[in-house]
């Protein structure tokens, strides 16, 4: 069997997002990265599988030459090798990224065989384009099943299940597919130590995919404001007592 994780290189979730001067991009000096936690999720569900099944598990991404890291991190948990597609480091549209994930799918396939499995996440964490997986599913003539939180390989077919109100769907697609998972799939395992020595001595192959026109105009980005905070006082001292009772009955406490 052989199964495919795409991964990308995104800033850390939680970490205070600031732009650009021009607001079309997000500086990026002051924030650590990691691989999206969706696609965390599909790294470890290869790893599973590769370990059920036997066979050759390759993570993927395109992205700046720092983007190694996530890839030596996938490796880490038990991916066996990697396809770096190297970028300059600008964001790339969902129509471009697809494109060059293609080629180098089959490209690889070319070589060793078609992959039963390809695990992209439902979205990336920082432009959410919902996008990448669908078109490459389109691309490459293989059935795609999206927002997936579950997933199992039964002989020839893969199980997947979406989670819906009241319960969840179902579907049994045949391999070789394509499949978008989320946070929640499993819970994806640390590296140990061995694993990231290990990492270190795995190949990547590395190649400099050229970036077509954009057919997408990007205007700018924009921060959406916070919740926002609002302290009050309500006394001080043992008067402030009865507005303290006061408070905790309104929100139900007492």
């Amino acid at each position: 069997m052989r199964v495919l994780a795409t991964i990308k290189r995104v800033p850390i979730t939680g970490g205070r997002i600031v732009l650009t001067e021009d607001s079309r991009a997000i500086d990026t000096r002051h924030l650590g990265f990691t691989m999206s936690p969706h696609e965390e999720c599909g790294v470890e569900e290869a790893v599973r599988i590769i370990e059920a099944n036997k066979g050759d598990s390759v993570v993927l991404t395109l992205g700046p030459p720092e983007a190694v890291e996530q890839l030596r991190d996938a490796m880490a948990l038990g991916v066996d090798r990697a396809i770096h597609l190297q970028t300059d480091g600008q964001e790339w549209d969902g129509e471009a990224t697809a494109a060059a994930v293609v080629d180098a799918i089959r490209a690889d396939e070319a070589a060793s065989g078609p992959f039963d499995l390809i695990f992209f996440g439902n979205e990336s964490a920082d432009s959410g384009g919902f996008q990448v997986g669908l078109r490459v599913a389109r691309a490459i003539g293989r059935p795609c099943v999206t927002g997936l939180k579950g997933v199992a390989v039964q002989g020839g077919s893969a199980r997947c299940e979406q989670e819906v109100e009241g319960g969840r769907d179902v579907y049994l697609v045949p391999m070789p597919a394509v499949l978008s998972v989320k946070e929640g799939l499993n819970l994806p395992r640390y590296p140990s130590v061995p694993g990231r020595m290990r990492a270190g001595r795995k190949p990547v192959a590395t190649s400099t995919p050229s970036k077509p026109p954009a057919r997408l105009e990007l205007v700018r980005f924009v921060v959406p404001p916070g919740q926002g905070r609002r302290a009050e006082v309500l006394g001080s001292g043992v008067s402030a007592a009865p507005a303290v009772v006061e408070m905790m009955r309104k929100i139900g406490v007492v």
